[in-house]
C-alpha cells in the first residue's frame, strides 16, 4: 500500500509539480489549495507526510503546524515546510514550531522527494522486499522503459533516472542493490557517476554496469578505469544485460539495511553574503548541482538559521556590515555543535592577507569570488568529501572502540586483575572467577559446596553497608562502588572495593571485586612520608624566618652608615663615591624589602588558620582605599562587586587583596584610563573570585612562573617589586583549600582568579 502524502500550497503549479514527483517516487498524494481542505483531507484520509506552504489564502501555515503538533493524533506526522528563501524569520519560526524540514523556494524536485523519503523512512518502491532493487540511469525514455520491462519480468524492482545527478541522488536515498548507467548522459557522464558511487563509503560496494552505444574498446577501458564492475554495449541483446547483472549480483549482498550515511545524499548549504545579487546567483548555481541552499544576508541571520536548522557546509562572505565574516566564523567554530561543519570563506579580495585572515578565523577553505563557479563547486565537493570521510572514520573508530571495550570486559572477567562473583540479593554466591577465589584462598569445590556466602565472609561492622547497597540495587539496579573488607579463609582481612549490578528481570547480581591490599600499603607509606615532609617543612620555615630576621640588623647598619657618610663626609667624596654609596643604600633597602616579604611569606605558612565568615567586597574596598590614600593624585576607575562573601581567615585574606590590588595598581600606572575590577565568576559550579586590570599584562607562555618566589616577568626598571607577593597569595589560597591562576595578554591587562574551599566541601 502506498504512503499518503498531503501537499498544501495555493499555487496550482507547485501542487502539480510536487504531486507528480512524489507519485513517481511511490507516494499517494492528496493536493490541497488551502487550510480548510487540508484539515478535511487529514481528518478523512490521514497522512504519513505533510508538505506545507507558509502563506495560504485562509491562514498561516505555521498556525496549522502548531495545530498538528498540539494534537496527539497528528503530532508525529512529519512536516516539510515550503516558502520563499528570502523569509529567514519564517524558516526560523517554522523550525522552532516543530517542522521536520524546510525547503526554500525556488526548490529542486529531487530535493523534495529525497527529503520526503528521508522523513517517512520507508522504501516507496512498492513495499516488496524479496526482489533485488536496480537503479537504471539513462536519458533515453524508450531504452529505459524497455530495460525496466525486462528487469521487472526477471523479478527486479526498478527505479529510473534521466540524468547522472538525479541518479546519484536516488542512489543515496534508495541504496539500490545494483546500478545500470549509460555512458553518455546530459550533465555528468556515466563514468563520472560510477567514480562518485565508488568514492562513497556507503555505496562503493554497489555493483555498477556501464552501458554505451560505441563499438570500440576505448570506452570499455575508460569504464573499467572509472571503477565499473562490468561493461555492456547497447547493441547487445537485453538478455545479455540481464545475464551480466545477475552475475554481478550473485556474490553481492542486499544493501537495504545499510545505515552508513552516504556522501551522495542530499546536502544542505548555508550561503551568507550581503550582496543579494551575488547570493541569488550563488544559490541558483548550487541548486543546479542538487544542493538545498539556505540564504542569509548577514552574519546575524546565519547564526539564527544555524540554531534553527542544521547544514552540511557554510559559504561565508568575508566582508559584511554588522557582524563580519571573520567574527561570524569565529562564533561558529567556537560552538561545539557547529565547529565541525566545513566553512568556506568567500571574498572579492584575492590577496594573501585576505586568505590569512579567513583561515586564521577558523575557515576550512578560502575562495576568491568570480563569475566562474566551477572552482567553487569543486572546492565545495572537496570539503563535503573530506567531512564525509572524517565522519566515516570517526564512526569506524567508535565501532572499533566499542568492540575493543567489549573484548576488554571479557578479558577483565577472565583475568586475575579483578574478581567477579555471581549471586542473589540474599548474599548467596552461585559462581565466581578464579581471581576472586585466589583473593580469599578458597577452592572452586568449596564454592560449589556453598561455603562462600556474604554473611560468612563479611565482618560484622560492614554488614550494615551491605544492606544499604542491596536497597540501592533494588531501587536503581546498581550500587555505587564502596569499600569494605572480607575474611580470607585463613581468618585475615582483605580490603576491597565492591561494585554490584542487578541483572534485568531477576534477583541475580553480578559483583566486581578489586583487591585494595597494595593500595592500602601504599597509602600507609604516603601518610608516613607526609608526616615526615610536614616536619621538614616546619624546620625549613623556622630556619628561613630566623635567617631573614637576623639579616635585618646588619642591613640597617649598612644603610645607616652609608647615609651617614653621604651626610657627614659629602664634601670629601667625589661624584663617583657618592654614586657608589647611593647604590649601596638602594641595594640594602631592596634587600630589606625582600626580607620583609620573606617574613610575611613565612608567617603566612606558620600562622594558625582562623576561619569565619568574611566580607570579600569589604576587604577589596579597604585595599583600594589604602592605595588611593597613598597616591591621591592617581585617577583609576574602581569597580567592586558588592555582597561577595566567603569563609576564611580575614587577616590572611586581607593580605591576598593587598597583593592582588597592589599588583593591579602598579601595572596600570603607565596606562591612561586605568581600570581595576573585583568580581566573581563560576568555575566547575563554584565561585571563582577575580581581580582584573587593563594594565601591562603578561605573556601567557610564562604564566607558570608568576607564583614562584622571586619570579618576575618585568624588570625593576619597568615596575618595582620583589617577586614574593604572588607566591604569598598562592600560599594563602592553598591553605584555604583553593587554587589561584592568572590570564593575561601583553598590554591588554591581566586577571587573577582564586577559589576558596567552602564549609560543605571541607566537611565531606
Amino acid at each position: 500500500m502506498k504512503q499518503r502524502c498531503l501537499v498544501v500550497d495555493d499555487s496550482l503549479t507547485v501542487r502539480m509539480d510536487i504531486g507528480e514527483a512524489l507519485q513517481s517516487a511511490g507516494f499517494d498524494t492528496v493536493l490541497c489549495a488551502d487550510l480548510r481542505s487540508a484539515r478535511e483531507a487529514l481528518a478523512r484520509e490521514g497522512s504519513v507526510l505533510v508538505v506545507l506552504d507558509i502563506l495560504l489564502p485562509d491562514g498561516d501555515g505555521l498556525d496549522f503546524l502548531t495545530e498538528l503538533r498540539s494534537s496527539s493524533a497528528t503530532a508525529r506526522i512529519p512536516v516539510l515546510l515550503l516558502s520563499t528563501e528570502a523569509e529567514v524569520k519564517s524558516r526560523v519560526r517554522g523550525m522552532g514550531a516543530g517542522a521536520d524540514e524546510y525547503i526554500g523556494k525556488p526548490y529542486d524536485l529531487g530535493q523534495v522527494v529525497a527529503r520526503a523519503k528521508a522523513l517517512t523512512q520507508r522504501d516507496t518502491s512498492g513495499g516488496v522486499a524479496s526482489g533485488r532493487r536496480v537503479l537504471v540511469i539513462d536519458d533515453s525514455v524508450t531504452f529505459r522503459n524497455e530495460l525496466k520491462q525486462s528487469l521487472e519480468g526477471a523479478g527486479y524492482h526498478v527505479r529510473q533516472a534521466a540524468t547522472g545527478e538525479e541518479g546519484l541522488a536516488l542512489a543515496a536515498a534508495d541504496r539500490p542493490d545494483a546500478v545500470v548507467v549509460d555512458g553518455i548522459l546530459p550533465g555528468i557522464d556515466g563514468a563520472t557517476v560510477v567514480r562518485r558511487l565508488k568514492s562513497d563509503t556507503a555505496l562503493r560496494g554497489t555493483p555498477c554496469l556501464l552501458l554505451t552505444a560505441a563499438e570500440g574498446t576505448h570506452d570499455e577501458l575508460r569504464a573499467l578505469e572509472a571503477g565499473a564492475d562490468a561493461y555492456v554495449r547497447k547493441s547487445e541483446d537485453l538478455g545479455v544485460i540481464l545475464v551480466r547483472l545477475a552475475a554481478l549480483l550473485r556474490g553481492a549482498t542486499a544493501t537495504g539495511g545499510e545505515t552508513s550515511p552516504s556522501l551522495l545524499g542530499p546536502k544542505r548549504l548555508l550561503a551568507v553574503d550581503d550582496s543579494m545579487t551575488y547570493l541569488q546567483e550563488l544559490g541558483s548555481q548550487l541548486r543546479q548541482e542538487g544542493y538545498d541552499v539556505v540564504l542569509a544576508t548577514s552574519g546575524e541571520e546565519a547564526l539564527e538559521l544555524l540554531a534553527a536548522q542544521p547544514v552540511d557546509c557554510i559559504l561565508l562572505d568575508l566582508i559584511m556590515p554588522g557582524l563580519s565574516g571573520q567574527d561570524t566564523c569565529r562564533r561558529i567554530k567556537q560552538s561545539p555543535e557547529w565547529r565541525d561543519i566545513p566553512l568556506v570563506m568567500l571574498t572579492a579580495r584575492d590577496d594573501r592577507d585576505a586568505m590569512i585572515e579567513g583561515i586564521n578565523s577558523g575557515a576550512d577553505d578560502y575562495i576568491a569570488k568570480s563569475a566562474d563557479f566551477d572552482v567553487l563547486k569543486a572546492r565545495l565537493r572537496a570539503q563535503l568529501r573530506r567531512k564525509h570521510f572524517e565522519d566515516e572514520n570517526r564512526r569506524i573508530r567508535e565501532q572499533l572502540v566499542r568492540r575493543e571495550t567489549e573484548a576488554r570486559f571479557q578479558r577483565l572477567i577472565h583475568s586475575n586483575i579483578i574478581g567477579v562473583i555471581l549471586g542473589d540479593l540474599r548474599g548467596h554466591f552461585s559462581d565466581a572467577n578464579d581471581a576472586f577465589l585466589a583473593m580469599l584462598g578458597y577452592s572452586r569445590a568449596e564454592l560449589e559446596a556453598g561455603a562462600l556466602r556474604s554473611d560468612v565472609l563479611t565482618p560484622a561492622e560492614w554488614r550494615e553497608r551491605d544492606e544499604t547497597a542491596v536497597e540501592q540495587l533494588k531501587k536503581t539496579g546498581s550500587a555505587t562502588p564502596f569499600e569494605k573488607e572480607l575474611f580470607r579463609k585463613d581468618g585475615s582481612r582483605l580490603p576491597i572495593v565492591l561494585g554490584l549490578v542487578l541483572l534485568e528481570g531477576a534477583d541475580k547480581t553480578v559483583g566486581f571485586v578489586l583487591d585494595r591490599t597494595e593500595q592500602k600499603v601504599a597509602e600507609q607509606k604516603i601518610n608516613k612520608y607526609a608526616v615526615a615532609l610536614e616536619g621538614a617543612n616546619r624546620e625549613l620555615e623556622s630556619f628561613s624566618y630566623s635567617v631573614a630576621h637576623d639579616l635585618r640588623a646588619p642591613l640597617r647598619s649598612i644603610d645607616g652608615f652609608s647615609q651617614a657618610l653621604l651626610e657627614d663626609c659629602n664634601d670629601q667624596l667625589d661624584d663617583q663615591g657618592r654614586k657608589y654609596l647611593r647604590f649601596i643604600r638602594e641595594s640594602a633597602q631592596h634587600m630589606a624589602e625582600l626580607i620583609d616579604d620573606l617574613l610575611t611569606l613565612s608567617r603566612v605558612t606558620r600562622s594558625e588558620l582562623h576561619r569565619e565568615p568574611v566580607d570579600l567586597s569589604a576587604l577589596a574596598l579597604a585595599a583600594m582605599t589604602r592605595l588611593q590614600r597613598a597616591q591621591p593624585g592617581r585617577k583609576v576607575a574602581m569597580v567592586i562587586r558588592e555582597g561577595l562573601g566567603a569563609e576564611g581567615d580575614p587577616r590572611l585574606l586581607a593580605v591576598v587583596f593587598d597583593n592582588l590590588f597592589g599588583n593591579a595598581w602598579k601595572f596600570t600606572s603607565k596606562c591612561e584610563g586605568g581600570r581595576i575590577e573585583f568580581g566573581a565568576s563560576s568555575n566547575d559550579g563554584h565561585p571563582a573570585y577575580f581581580v582584573r586590570d587593563n594594565g601591562a599584562g603578561f605573556d601567557m607562555a610564562f604564566a607558570s612562573k608568576l607564583f614562584g618566589v622571586f619570579q618576575r616577568l618585568h624588570t625593576a626598571a619597568e615596575f618595582e617589586g620583589t617577586g614574593v607577593g604572588l607566591a604569598t597569595v598562592q600560599r594563602i589560597v592553598h591553605r584555604h583549600g583553593g587554587r589561584v591562576w592568572a590570564e593575561g595578554e601583553i598590554n591588554r591587562g591581566a586577571t587573577f582568579y582564586f577559589t576558596l574551599e567552602d564549609a560543605k566541601e571541607r566537611l565531606k
